[in-house]
């Protein structure tokens, strides 16, 4: 097991180093390409990081939460949630771009790898896959963390459903930051054929990407219960909260440089704050159970004294 974390380290730091030399890239060498003349071989790593920086870091965050998940929840919740996210989200993706149902009428760039079907990049359901898993674990484990109080127990079944929700919300809190900058840089990712109101976004993106997560991590969710799939009561969930705020600070920074505030100010209320709050209510719930003796200690405790008690006498 320890290679295996080894391993999701080391595919988490290259994912977040990847994302920091693209922000360098697209902010800093794409503006200013005369910079290269004072890096060593500056023009050869540019063309490399044009080539497949995008590629990369999203195929390091899909590896690191692929690994996360199958240290902690096992293979068969990984492979059946891959399986939903991926699908699902590809089928919406390779419909919105043929269509424009659900996302609007859009149509993705070079930059992001072979597109399947000549619409959409392999990456991109990838892309779903890591951040929705880490989106809806960390809905999960909030709601799990807030429903163990007593004055909670009696929803115990809404919380799956909470979780959908919630999850999908982060999802498209992010998309709510990336989204204007990414399609409006000197180098742009992809771009709407009918620019909408919302800085170059149509309103009609939103519900499309939420109805998009709200069904492939309901159909997960359901996948799980049809394979047996039992997930543990404590689960950290540190990882989900480091790639869900290592992509959503990467798209903070393209909205800053693009001058698009309020798309920040949006996905801070409804994402990045929600996740830390799971995150911190899943701290929290794991440390009063920590703090509690288990149940074999508390029989051996009482074991203990009913030993004193018969010798007293």
């Amino acid at each position: 097991m320890r290679y295996l974390v080894t391993l999701e380290r080391f595919c988490l730091y290259g994912h977040l180093i990847a994302m920091a030399f693209g922000l360098a890239g697209l902010l800093w060498v794409v503006p200013h390409p005369e910079v290269l003349a004072y890096l060593p071989a500056g023009s050869t790593l540019f063309q490399w990081s044009m080539a497949g920086g995008g590629v990369g870091y999203i195929l390091l965050g899909a590896l690191a939460v692929a690994l996360y998940g199958y240290r902690t929840l096992g293979l068969k919740a990984v492979v059946t949630f891959a399986i939903a996210a991926i699908g699902i989200s590809l089928s919406s993706e390779l419909l919105g771009t043929s269509t424009g149902f659900p996302f609007g009428h859009y149509s993705y760039l070079n930059g992001l790898g072979y597109k399947i079907a000549g619409l959409v990049p392999f990456t991109i359901p990838l892309s779903w896959f890591y951040l929705g898993l880490s989106a809806f674990l960390l809905a999960r484990s909030g709601l799990g963390a807030l429903g163990s109080t007593g004055a909670a127990q009696g929803h115990r079944g809404l919380r799956p459903l909470g979780a959908v929700v919630l999850g999908s919300v982060l999802l498209t809190s992010w998309d709510f930051v990336l989204d204007p900058a990414m399609s409006q840089t000197a180098l742009p990712f992809w771009y709407w054929h009918q620019p909408g109101a919302f800085f170059g976004m149509p309103y009609q993106n939103f519900a499309g990407w939420l109805g998009t997560g709200i069904v492939f991590m309901a159909v997960g969710l359901s996948l799980w219960r049809g394979v047996g799939v039992q997930l543990p009561a404590r689960l950290s969930v540190t990882v989900p909260l480091v790639v869900y705020l290592a992509n959503f600070t990467f798209a903070t920074v393209m909205s800053l440089a693009a001058g698009f505030y309020l798309p920040i100010v949006m996905g801070m209320v409804t994402g990045m704050i929600p996740a830390i709050l799971c995150w911190r209510f899943a701290i929290q719930q794991d440390s009063s159970w920590q703090a509690q003796p288990s149940t074999g200690t508390t029989q051996a405790l009482a074991a203990t004294v009913t030993a004193a008690k018969v010798m007293v006498k």
